[in-house]
């Protein structure tokens, strides 16, 4: 049995939009890549500890929305290693919304089946950086039978990628196939807004009203956002998750962001990246989501941390986003950036700076340590034997 411990953390941000903040002195054991316990002397016990020095901790960012392909490349922007650079960003989970950008991408129900199950087995196997992909996003394609959705799930997939990014295009034409995928334990996910690449289509308010996916992405555009009354409509006339991205409208999300917590529903709403994309590879996207929801939205530090840890984790039944007994040790330990107006990783979310990460881990074991993308930490971290 393998353990560990982090202790001195002076604040903690729990991931849980029910209770999000938990005030230092603090210590979380860790034994065999989960959490044992988190203890309130700050002292802790087990080999491998992690003094963090008073600053914070919080559950490593889920990004709810990216392109993989294979492995940790984009022939999006032609760039290897963005994961890993995710990573550096506080990012140790990602979600697919489709492994659209794929060269020569089929376009058949047997093709499209196809991808969906390699890019599943192949992120089941391989973890680009240690970061948890969960790839296998099936594309909806003209001509895919209820016998399909079954014959995937069972083979372990569970991700519909954005509706509209295939041939399936409307809601009349995808609304039989989300109802065969719910069927079968599948989460589907809906494109809204303005067509974002050659091949994909618009899709409007009515189009989510009718097919009623689980995720209801990028609902201030990707990029081109559709009207904040229309958004608003689908957050008011339905129970879908509501994502909003870094690659899409910010004055959308402003807005989405402010009615979601003016209607006290904030736990619907969950960050992505929309990335690789034309807008290109953000490494601190999720982090800047943070920042610009808190900072402009309105929102503690801690419970914009929620929208892009527990939330997304609740959304998509992962064993990973909050801090508690028993969940995965995925976790990264945050400061106040040097030169920051904020006294420490709360303020300076709350004024809008990305905090220095002065160590990432996953399932217990350290990835990082001083990330090399975002502002360097006032404190750093020691380790006791």
């Amino acid at each position: 049995m393998k353990s560990a411990a982090i202790t001195n953390i002076g604040m903690l941000f729990t991931g849980d939009i029910q209770n999000p903040l938990m005030p230092g002195p603090l210590s979380i054991r860790i034994e065999d890549g989960k959490i044992k316990a988190v203890e309130k002397d700050g002292k802790g016990s087990g080999e491998g500890g992690v003094n963090a020095q008073g600053m914070t901790v919080c559950p490593g960012l889920i990004d709810s929305h990216t392109h993989p392909v294979f492995g940790d490349f984009t022939p999006r922007q032609n760039q290897q290693g963005f994961i890993e650079s995710s990573l550096h960003g506080g990012v140790t989970a990602m979600i697919s919304a489709g492994e659209v950008h794929l060269p020569g991408r089929p376009k058949d129900p047997q093709g499209t089946k196809a991808l969906a199950l390699l890019a599943h087995k192949s992120f089941s196997s391989a973890r680009p950086a240690g970061v948890k992909v969960y790839g296998g996003a099936l594309i909806l394609e003209k001509g895919l039978v209820e016998a399909d959705f079954q014959e995937l799930a069972e083979a372990g997939v569970w991700l519909v990628g954005e509706i509209g990014l295939g041939s399936v295009k409307t809601a009349a034409e995808a609304r039989e196939m989300v109802g065969w995928a719910k069927k079968y334990g599948m989460k589907v996910l809906m494109h809204v807004g303005g067509t974002s690449i050659p091949g994909s289509s618009t899709v409007t308010c009515e189009d989510v009203l009718a097919a009623m996916p689980t995720v209801a992405c990028h609902l201030n555009g990707g990029p081109t956002s559709i009207p904040v009354r229309e958004a608003i409509r689908v957050i008011d006339r339905t129970d879908c998750a509501i994502e909003i991205v870094h690659c899409g409208n910010l004055k959308s999300a402003l807005e989405i962001g402010r009615y979601l917590k003016e209607k006290g529903i904030l736990s619907r709403l969950i960050l992505g990246n929309d990335a690789p994309s034309g807008t290109g590879v953000v490494p601190l996207g999720i982090w800047r989501m943070v920042n610009f929801i808190a900072s402009l939205c309105g929102l503690s530090a801690e419970v914009a941390i929620c929208c892009a840890t527990g939330n997304t984790m609740g959304v998509f039944g992962l064993p990973h986003g909050i801090i508690k007994p028993g969940m995965a040790a995925d976790l990264q330990v945050i400061d106040t950036p040097m030169g920051s107006a904020g006294r420490d990783a709360k303020q300076a979310i709350e004024a809008g700076d990305i905090p220095g990460i002065a160590m990432v881990m996953i399932d217990g074991a350290i990835k990082i340590e001083v990330s090399r993308n975002t502002p360097p930490p006032v404190r750093k971290i020691t380790y006791e034997s």
